[in-house]
């Protein structure tokens, strides 16, 4: 089995270190872009970063948390005479350049809806709806907006979390999916519930769901163990994807392993990712190399602020891009992460408050 190497900055590019039968020239290469993205209008600043996604024309897309923005760094906003600054609306949409080209929503906006507590996940459909979910105390739905903001649906409601198996509602649900095949969104439910769970995508009518390899969810408590491969997910059931040819991929984060899934919950495989080497939560969100066999996967590693790069043949790690840092290239509460048509992987940081561009460095 090959060794898998490490992908570190110098001189702001980044070079990979590769032994084995997996060689350098094989594996994707990146350099951070510092110009990316330009200055916030309106001198806006940004909380906590939930959620990013990339959608059909290269736009960027976040989700971020106004209320996590601290008193210091709101003067203006409170009236102080001080230039700086006013928080952002939660949703807003970046340019391929980093320019912003809208914003809207947050929690003062809601009317006739509930806006969650804590701003997570978020997913841009063939049909360029906006889908937002959350994982604060009582987050219980998902919503739909139409591209520009306005209330489509909300599946679920806000109010005391209540199981796996209620087919109303999510429990503090992490991200989500809709497969154009079918127009069914796929949801990775989440920071209480321990499922995915499917729902039309017009109607929000519940379809079906599973857990582990398959089987029913339950609620049982997960102690990571890396010894160990429990038969239910742990908490959070953080990220999920369908890949090109049909399979569902699930970000089980706190057991540091990946779940794929045919769409009817059939389990196909497991990719367990450094669990004998480091804390869980290795398997933030897993995005796929934009070439005709997604033939890498990436997938955010919280705990040492980096992006794992896996091989889809079989899972094996063959690269590591980033570190535990505040700098540029560096992550600070690494989250989510997303990728473009052309290579380019965007991420998002909860600590660190900011999104950040690495430009891939070869053809596809």
């Amino acid at each position: 089995m090959a060794r898998f190497g490490r992908i570190i900055a110098t001189a702001g590019i980044v070079a990979l270190a590769m032994s084995g039968s997996v060689f350098a020239a094989d594996v994707p290469k990146f350099q951070i872009d510092t110009s990316w993205p330009k200055p916030l209008p309106k001198n806006w600043i940004f909380g906590q970063i939930g959620g990013i996604f990339v959608d059909k024309d290269d736009t960027i897309w976040i989700s971020q948390r106004p209320r996590t923005v601290n008193d210091r760094d709101k003067r203006a906003q409170r009236g102080d005479k001080s230039k700086c600054c006013f928080t952002a609306p939660s949703v807003v949409q970046f340019d391929k350049d980093g320019n912003v080209l809208q914003a809207w929503g947050g929690p003062e906006t809601a009317k006739g809806y509930d806006w969650p507590a804590n701003e997570h996940g978020m997913f841009i459909d063939y049909k360029g709806n906006v889908w937002l979910g959350g994982n604060g105390e009582n987050d219980g739905m998902v919503l739909k907006f139409t591209h520009d903001g306005k209330f489509l649906m909300q599946i679920g409601k806000s109010a005391k979390q209540t199981d796996s198996k209620d087919t109303t509602r999510v429990g503090r649900a992490a991200d989500m999916v809709v497969d154009q095949a079918t127009n069914e969104l796929y949801v990775a439910d989440g920071y209480f519930n321990h499922r995915v769970v499917v729902f039309d995508a017009d109607t929000g009518a519940f379809k079906r769901m599973w857990g582990a390899y398959g089987k029913p969810p339950t609620d049982e408590k997960i102690t990571y163990d890396p010894k160990v491969l429990p038969q239910q997910f742990n908490n959070p059931v953080h990220g999920i994807r369908i890949t090109n040819d049909g399979q569902v991929v699930l970000s089980d984060r706190g057991n540091n392993r990946i779940q794929i899934f045919q769409k009817n919950g059939t389990f196909v495989k497991e990719f367990p990712v450094l669990r004998d080497s480091t804390a869980p939560g290795v398997t933030g969100s897993t995005v796929f190399w934009p070439d005709k066999d997604q033939s890498f996967w990436f997938t955010s590693d919280d705990p040492n602020g980096e992006i794992h790069i896996l091989r889809r043949s079989d899972g094996q790690v063959v690269g590591s891009i980033g570190r535990v840092g505040r700098g540029p290239g560096e992550f600070e509460n690494l989250h989510n992460i997303a990728i473009d048509s052309k290579g380019n992987i965007y991420t998002a940081e909860v600590q660190g408050q900011r999104v950040q561009r690495f430009r891939n460095l070869g053809g596809l």
